[in-house]
C-alpha cells in the first residue's frame, strides 16, 4: 500500500473534520472579525465616556491592525514549529486578556494597549485555520474548506452591528467586552481540546533558511509591483468598514444609532456575498480564458468607483445604497491575488509570501485608519457634537488618491505579470 493510501486511511472522515477542525477555527475567525469591527458601533460610547478625540479614536482602534500586522511574520514560524492548535489557543488567551483590559480601560493609552493585545491575539485567526486545513484536509477539499472559513468571518461583521448595538444599549460597552472575554477563552479552550494533533511529515526548516526565504520575497520586484495596490485597496476597506463607516452614516447620512447599526449590517452582509461571489465570478471567467489578475483588477476598479461616489455624498436613493453595496462587496477581493502569489512563489515560499503581503495590508490599514482620525480632528465639530461631513470628504479623497497612484504603479510598472503564475 502506498504512503498516500496510508495517509488517506488514517485521516478522519470529512464530517468529523468539519466538527473538530473546520468549525473551531471558523468560530475563531468569526471572533476575529467581530473584535476588528466592534469599535464602529461603540465609538460614540468611547468618545463620550473616555473623552476621546477623533485622532485618539482612530489610533486606538487601528492599534488592533498594527499589532495584527506586525505579528504576521513570527506567526508563520510559530505555526510551522508548534502547529495551529497550540498557537491559536495560546494567542487567543492574549486576546482575552486584552478584551478584559479594554473593559476596564479608563484612558486612551490603556485602551490602545488593550486593543493592540486583542489584535496580536487574533493575528492567526485566518492563517491558523488555513494551516489546519493543509494538515487535515485532502488537497481536493482545501479550497472549499478555506472558503468556508473566510466566508464565516463575515458573520463576525454582522454580529458587530445590530446585535452589538442592542447589547451595548442593554448592558453597556464595558459589560459587552467582559462578555467577549469569556467567549474568547471558551473558543481557545474549544480549539485546544477538540482539534486533533498531527505531527508534520515535513522537516522544519532552520530559522536562518526561513529568514533567507523571507528576504528573497521582499527583494522581489513582483512583490513590490503588486503589494502597494493590494494594500491600498484592502487596507482602506478595512480602515473604513471597521471604524469610520459608522460615524459616516451618522454625520453624513444623518442616521441615528439604530440606523447606523442597521446600515453597518447591510455593508457586512454585502461583504459576505462579495467573498462568495468573487470566487464564483473568478471561476466563471477563468473557464473562459480570463485570468485571475484581470478579474481582480476590474473588481477593484469598481471598488474605487464606489469610494468616489461615497466621497461626493451621493445621497439619492438610487445611488446612495448601490455605492455602499459595491463598497462592501468588492473591497476585500484583492485576496484573489493570494492564489496567484501562491502559484508564483511555489509551495516552499507561498506561506511566507502571503503572510508578508498580509503584513503590508494590515500596516497600511493601521496607517489609513489612524490618519483619517487625524484629518477629521483638523475640522471643527458640528453643533450636535459629530464630525464635519467635509472632513470625511477630504480624508476619503486622500485615500482614493493613494489607491489610484498604486493602481497606476500596478498596471505600468515592469516586470509584466503573467496571468497564470508559475516559477
Amino acid at each position: 500500500m502506498s504512503d498516500t493510501t496510508d495517509s488517506a486511511a488514517l485521516r478522519p472522515s470529512v464530517p468529523r473534520l468539519v466538527l473538530t477542525v473546520l468549525a473551531p477555527f471558523a468560530l475563531g475567525y468569526i471572533m476575529s472579525y467581530l473584535y476588528r469591527s466592534v469599535n464602529a458601533v461603540v465609538a460614540p460610547n468611547l468618545v463620550q465616556d473616555i473623552g476621546l478625540t477623533a485622532g485618539e479614536l482612530g489610533l486606538l482602534t487601528s492599534a488592533y491592525l498594527f499589532a495584527f500586522g506586525l505579528f504576521q511574520l513570527p506567526l508563520g514560524l510559530l505555526l510551522d514549529r508548534y502547529g495551529p492548535r497550540r498557537v491559536q489557543a495560546g494567542v487567543f488567551c492574549v486576546a482575552a486578556a486584552g478584551s478584559l483590559l479594554f473593559a476596564y480601560g479608563d484612558s486612551a493609552i490603556v485602551l490602545t494597549i488593550a486593543r493592540a493585545m486583542i489584535g496580536l491575539g487574533f493575528a492567526g485567526g485566518l492563517m491558523s485555520g488555513f494551516k489546519a486545513v493543509v494538515i487535515w484536509f485532502p488537497p481536493e477539499r482545501r479550497a472549499l474548506a478555506n472558503g468556508c472559513i473566510m466566508s464565516l468571518g463575515g458573520l463576525g461583521l454582522l454580529i458587530a452591528t445590530v446585535p452589538t448595538e442592542i447589547a451595548v444599549q442593554a448592558v453597556g460597552w464595558r459589560w459587552v467586552f467582559g462578555g467577549l472575554t469569556g467567549v474568547t477563552l471558551a473558543v481557545a479552550l474549544l480549539i485546544f481540546t477538540v482539534v486533533p494533533e498531527k505531527a508534520s511529515d515535513q522537516p522544519v526548516q532552520p530559522f536562518s533558511r526561513q529568514i533567507d526565504g523571507l528576504a528573497s520575497i521582499f527583494a522581489n520586484k513582483v512583490f513590490w509591483r503588486m503589494t502597494p495596490f493590494l494594500a491600498a485597496t484592502a487596507g482602506s476597506h478595512i480602515a473604513i468598514q471597521t471604524l469610520w463607516a459608522g460615524p459616516w452614516f451618522r454625520d453624513v447620512a444623518g442616521f441615528d444609532r439604530d440606523g447606523v447599526a442597521l446600515h453597518l449590517g447591510m455593508v457586512a452582509l454585502c461583504f459576505v456575498v462579495g467573498i462568495f461571489g468573487g470566487g464564483v465570478v473568478t471561476d466563471y471567467f477563468g473557464r473562459r480564458g480570463v485570468g485571475t489578475l484581470t478579474v481582480m483588477t476590474w473588481i477593484l476598479i469598481a471598488y474605487m468607483a464606489s469610494l468616489l461616489a461615497i466621497i461626493f455624498e451621493v445621497m439619492h436613493p438610487l445611488a446612495f445604497y448601490p455605492a455602499w453595496i459595491v463598497f462592501g462587496m468588492t473591497g476585500q477581493l484583492s485576496i484573489l491575488a493570494f492564489v496567484w502569489l501562491a502559484s508564483f512563489y511555489g509551495p516552499e515560499l507561498s506561506g511566507r509570501a502571503t503572510t508578508a503581503t498580509n503584513l503590508i495590508i494590515f500596516l497600511t490599514a493601521f496607517a489609513i485608519q489612524s490618519a483619517i482620525g487625524g484629518i477629521i480632528d483638523q475640522f471643527p465639530a458640528t453643533a450636535t457634537g459629530g464630525y464635519d461631513p467635509q472632513a470625511y470628504q477630504v480624508s476619503f479623497s486622500i485615500v482614493l488618491a493613494i489607491q489610484v497612484t498604486a493602481f497606476i504603479w500596478f498596471i505600468t510598472k515592469v516586470p509584466r505579470l503573467p496571468e497564470n503564475a508559475g516559477r
